[in-house]
């Protein structure tokens, strides 16, 4: 058996599925990624339109594409279609030293992590500040000023009445995921080229 500390929260539900000798229904894929990512998805609004009614309903009828055989990739991405919460990004950010508030709920944070990726309802926005502790380690209470250069060259700006760096996408709609990640590997680029060494 693998150790769980050495594997992704990926890793882990794709084991959970592949154990599956049934065919896998909504309350499970609920129950997993609470288990896991300690998301309660049936609390989460339901972005698709197409789908009417509960959560589970709306994974119910995602789920009828694939008939028994479906993988904790297609489920990941069928998530992300009608929640918009992108478990593979997630799963990604463990141990990256960001804390990740999304979806009215802290989705990653740890005591010492460096810098908070804060989005507002819908993912329409995000704002991007230092944690308490990276203020303590470092006596900067602003983001550094190679990150703001970093951040502003991908259309942040500082937001005074915000206190952070702002970006709030024009159309209205929820960023897209490309953006997030581009917004994310900055910051972990940053961590790593200027704060390897904060302990």
């Amino acid at each position: 058996m693998i150790e769980k500390d050495t594997m992704t929260k990926v890793d882990i539900m794709d084991k959970y599925i592949d154990s599956y000798q049934e065919e896998i229904t909504s309350s499970e894929i609920c129950s997993i990624v609470k288990s896991i990512f300690k998301l309660d998805l049936e609390s989460k609004p339901v972005l698709l339109s197409s789908t009417e009614g509960t959560a589970k309903m709306a994974i119910d009828s995602g789920l009828a594409q694939f008939g028994k055989n479906v993988s904790g990739a297609e489920i990941r991405k069928l998530i992300n279609q009608i929640f918009g919460i992108n478990l593979d990004a997630i799963s990604s950010l463990d141990g990256s030293r960001i804390s990740l508030f999304s979806k009215g709920q802290w989705v990653i944070q740890h005591e010492q992590d460096l810098f908070v990726v804060h989005t507002g309802l819908g993912d329409v926005d995000v704002k991007i500040f230092p944690t308490d502790y990276f203020s303590e380690q470092t006596g900067l209470n602003e983001l550094p000023e190679d990150l703001q250069q970093s951040l502003t060259s991908i259309g942040f700006y500082y937001d005074e009445k915000v206190g952070s760096y702002y970006y709030s996408n024009p159309s209205g709609e929820a960023i897209p995921d490309a953006f997030k990640g581009q917004t994310i590997g900055t910051i972990l680029t940053f961590i790593r080229h200027s704060y390897k060494k904060i302990i």
